[in-house]
């Protein structure tokens, strides 16, 4: 991971950093993997390494688009009950271009708005994009370690960045 937190950057600079370099972990996880590896079900709920990127991918629109009235992409799924389960018919590329369009969308809304922004949470909550980009630290950082795991499981690769 190239990415670092900047040890005296501003409060939205450091946390963009840190966001960015979480979903670097992310995107290593599902690296030079096949398709049956990371649609491989690792845990008796059926996680699997593309059914999380998929849910981040769902959760980058949902607190940086929907939350600021930004529009997103139409979803071809239902967001509360299908965003970690991957259908036969969605292919790795598009799960992995899905979460890029998502990341770029976000990026777009946090760059133009301010930490003290306000938007309307999908629960009707007041949030601030200062929460929402806590928020999604907090949720990708979750998701990159339970896929930490799951790839452990798969091939034996740990860490947050490949080996040299």
């Amino acid at each position: 991971m190239t990415k670092r937190v900047p040890l005296n950057g501003s409060e939205k600079e450091s946390l963009r950093a840190s966001l960015d370099r979480h979903r670097d972990v992310v995107r290593w996880k599902i690296y030079g993997l096949d398709d049956e590896a990371l649609r491989q079900p690792m845990t008796p709920s059926g996680t699997n390494l593309l059914g999380l990127l998929k849910h981040l991918a769902t959760v980058e629109y949902g607190y940086f688009c929907t939350t600021f009235g930004r529009e997103t992409e139409p979803l071809w799924f239902d967001p509360y009950t299908e965003d970690m389960q991957v259908a036969a018919h969605e292919s790795t590329e598009d799960i992995v271009e899905f979460y890029d369009r998502a990341c770029t969308a976000a990026d777009k809304t946090i760059s133009e708005l301010s930490l003290s922004t306000l938007g309307t949470s999908w629960n009707g909550n007041t949030v601030s994009m200062r929460w929402a980009l806590i928020h999604m630290i907090e949720d990708t950082v979750r998701h990159a370690g339970h896929m930490d795991i799951l790839r452990e499981l798969i091939d034996g690769a740990t860490g947050d960045h490949p080996p040299a």
